[in-house]
């Protein structure tokens, strides 16, 4: 062939590879598109509501004058906050543009790492499109009793964590371990539980493909990695803190919990039999994958009965070691879609809209029956339609500072509040509550004395009187307070020292001069 047929024949074949690859990110694009719009966007909900404090504290330390030790004393372990504020620095733009450009491109490089994995696994497109779709449909569905969804509907360090830990995964498989060591430190600064769980994949899946024979010998070391906790004495104000955490108890969960538990193990040890009989895919790594899949869920099992079980391990609770199940349920799901579009959806499009369609409905209802008193996608510059979410904005703009507010220790539960929390969009300061401080207190056990005192002091909310209300400001200095309608005080006979400022038809925010 003459020199300039074959350079051309190169060239042709480097534009298309481009053109592929352009192609595929555009793809993956519109997936990520298609899995924020199906889960919905609430800066703010759950936990969110430490991290927006911890991000709005570091771009203005001013706030929180009276709890930011609620977030700061755990949130010197992550640069997760830093992270965050940094990128607003550096782009000059509101936190809440930054938050939501976080959001899309965490899920975007979680999907684009399930799609990268799943080609190292599959052989056809289809499975490897099927695999990513299948995580990004079933992207806000609950892991049964750990409390947390394979994603979240708002910024979350864990999702961040875990779309890098899949990239180390994948550079685990091409052998570029040096690289999968870097991801896997990265991951470890953002979220260092997922992390943890992420190296103990990953070294299980190291040795299944570097020696097949001895992989099984590696179950009793290689899990490791989540084992180097460092923790402080309980108390019985901690014990009090833990025991609102049913997911710390294993004798609280219920029988499917259980099942979400070992179902997915046992189809796991399922789909390693089937493999292992047969040259199935024999050109890929999903072999060594599932294997390394099923040692990691077995022993992660195993140390997280030996960490839950125990009273002595009673303070390592709090490090949730089942938590595991998270990336577990991440790979199962690439792994059974891949399966699927590989061997039943293929190529027919009929197909695909029988299984994606009535999946993809029954995941958006139930956001919407979840959080059916706030708007679907919470984005900037959207007046929100949630009266708390209301309130909670005009005392950020309209209320001191250093204001310290007192409010219903379970208010996150109530009937249109959708979980939505106070610090994170209030940016004030707040005595604890019930529902979210508790889980913080049995993680760091010198907040603990702290919340029960506080919690303690708010009992008998709803019914409280005057001399209630002189108390949080004599022994807090409480001054704010956030009534909600299902408080006694809300309606006409409040007492006449609380002045209230703000009104709606959920949520009133009275002062007491």
């Amino acid at each position: 062939m003459p020199a300039t047929s074959q350079t051309r024949t190169v060239e042709a074949a480097s534009g298309s590879s481009r053109d592929r690859s352009l192609r595929n990110l555009l793809f993956l694009f519109l997936l990520t598109v298609f899995a924020f719009a199906l889960a919905g966007y609430h800066p703010g909900l759950e936990d969110d509501s430490f991290y927006l404090a911890a991000i709005k504290w570091r771009l203005n330390p001013s706030l929180f004058p009276h709890d930011a030790d609620y977030f700061r004393v755990q949130f010197q372990a992550t640069i997760f906050d830093k992270l965050i504020a940094l990128s607003v620095h550096l782009t000059h733009l509101p936190l809440p543009w930054v938050a939501l450009l976080w959001q899309v491109a965490a899920v975007f490089f979680l999907l684009h790492g399930c799609w990268r994995l799943a080609r190292r696994c599959f052989d056809k497109p289809e499975a490897h499109w099927a695999a990513a779709a299948l995580v990004a449909s079933l992207f806000t569905m609950p892991i049964g009793g750990i409390a947390i969804n394979i994603g979240d509907q708002y910024l979350h360090p864990r999702i961040i964590a875990t779309a890098v830990v899949l990239e180390a995964i994948v550079e685990v498989i091409d052998t570029r371990i040096w690289l999968a060591g870097l991801l896997l430190a990265s991951a470890f600064s953002v979220h260092a539980i997922q992390a943890s769980f992420g190296i103990s994949f990953c070294i299980f899946l190291w040795w299944t493909l570097r020696s097949r024979d001895n992989s099984r010998l590696t179950a009793i070391v290689c899990g490791l990695a989540p084992l180097g906790w460092l923790f402080e004495p309980s108390s019985e104000a901690w014990r009090q803190a833990a025991s609102t955490r049913d997911f710390y108890f294993l004798g609280r969960w219920h029988w499917y919990e259980w099942l979400g538990v070992f179902a997915p193990i046992a189809l796991v040890f399922l789909f390693q039999r089937f493999l292992k009989s047969r040259l199935l895919l024999n050109g890929t790594r999903l072999r060594p994958v599932v294997t390394a899949l099923l040692y990691y869920a077995v022993f992660q099992t195993i140390v997280g009965f030996v960490i839950m079980l125990p009273s002595e391990l009673e303070r390592l609770r709090p490090f949730e070691p089942m938590r595991y199940l998270h990336l577990l349920y991440i790979l199962f799901f690439i792994i059974t879609g891949g399966l699927l579009g590989e061997y039943v959806l293929r190529r027919r499009v009929y197909r695909w809209v029988l299984v994606f369609v009535p999946l993809t409905a029954g995941m958006f209802f139930a956001q919407r029956q979840m959080y059916s008193g706030s708007p679907h996608l919470e984005l900037p510059l959207i007046q929100s339609t949630n009266s708390w979410v209301q309130a909670f904005g005009w005392i950020r703009q309209n209320t001191p500072v250093d204001a310290l507010f007192a409010i219903d220790p379970h208010y996150e539960t109530l009937p249109g509040e959708d979980q939505h929390g106070f610090r994170g969009l209030a940016d004030r300061s707040v005595l604890a509550d019930y529902e979210k401080d508790a889980g913080m207190a049995a993680r760091v056990p010198s907040l603990a004395p702290r919340w029960l005192k506080e919690v303690t002091a708010l009992k008998g909310w709803r019914k409280f009187q005057s001399s209630d209300f002189d108390r949080l400001k004599r022994d807090f200095g409480v001054a704010w307070f956030v009534l909600s309608r299902d408080d006694d005080q809300f309606s006409d006979k409040q007492p006449n020292d609380l002045t209230c400022l703000y009104q709606n038809e959920a949520v009133k925010v009275c002062c007491l001069y």
